[in-house]
């Protein structure tokens, strides 16, 4: 059996090798290519390798290459810091034995946590390793709504971005990018623990529905954190335009703190508080049902 980690290493190369194309590493592509990108030739020639070599590390067969053989790769397929940071982790994963399935229990928040996202006076929420929503403030259900009537399996940032029945907003200029980010931060998750049932689950759902995330998550982009600017369209307040920056709490991964903020003094903070005035407003005297 494939070791899980050498998987993803193979695919993560196969992926970077079909973004370059053969102008960006100075080669002339020579007529019809079959391929996207540079062949495994190619770039084993630039990397110093045998093309034998590397078609075993993509395939994912028993390789353990030297962090000279990772450097020289890295080089060759113009892997940015945190790219490069990603090929090592997955390679040294791949060096060791497969570990002993694990039992794998539930996230927890720590209290501090919990009153840390209570003190906030903005939107702030805790996001799982692998994007489940686990907990968040009265703030931030003002801002995304109450996500407190999904089923606890359904409260995954992935899923909820690829519902089409709930997600009105594809047609944002933002969208991919943002899912590209979330997308990143599971292909972080997986890189660390790639047997993982929560990970198998979603990326398992998402790839078997969605023709938009199976073209995404094979572009395997990975994130460590991220952070970014939305619009949210609110029919109550108008556009607010927010920065938003995810925190990592103790783990590897672990869970992350993400946090909305408006610029002090602007539009849009004047904006989120009164959203947030509303909400609570609606919290104190919720409306009662018509017979």
């Amino acid at each position: 059996m494939t070791q899980p980690h050498a998987r993803e290493l193979g695919d993560f190369l196969r992926a970077r090798r079909g973004r370059l194309q053969p102008r960006d590493v100075g080669l002339e592509p020579g007529g019809r290519r079959k391929v996207t990108g540079l062949r495994r030739e190619e770039l084993a020639l630039l990397a110093g390798l045998s093309t034998d070599y590397y078609q075993r590390m993509e395939q994912g067969r028993e390789v353990r290459p030297s962090d000279d053989v990772l450097d020289a790769l890295a080089g060759a397929l113009a892997l940015d810091d945190e790219e490069r940071r990603h090929l090592f982790a997955l390679a040294r994963a791949a060096r060791r034995p497969v570990a002993p399935r694990v039992d794998h229990g539930p996230e927890q928040v720590p209290e501090g946590t919990r009153r840390l996202l209570r003190a906030l006076a903005t939107p702030a929420l805790v996001l799982g390793r692998h994007l489940d929503l686990l907990d968040w403030n009265a703030h931030a259900e003002a801002l995304l709504g109450d996500p407190a009537g999904l089923p606890a399996d359904r409260l995954n940032m992935l899923l909820l971005m690829f519902d089409d029945t709930r997600t009105g907003d594809r047609t944002c200029a933002d969208w991919e990018r943002q899912a590209l980010d979330y997308i990143g931060m599971m292909h972080a998750a997986v890189a660390a623990d790639p047997t993982h049932p929560r990970a198998t689950a979603v990326v398992g759902e998402l790839t078997i529905r969605s023709a938009e995330f199976r073209r995404l998550w094979a572009r395997h982009d990975v994130r460590e954190s991220v952070s970014g600017t939305k619009t949210f369209r609110l029919p109550e307040v108008g556009d607010v335009v927010l920065h938003w920056d995810t925190y990592p709490l103790p783990g590897s991964p672990g869970p992350v703190v993400l946090v909305f903020t408006a610029e002090p003094g602007s539009a849009d903070a004047d904006r989120l508080d009164l959203l947030a005035s509303l909400h609570a407003t609606r919290s104190a005297h919720p409306r009662k049902h018509v017979p």
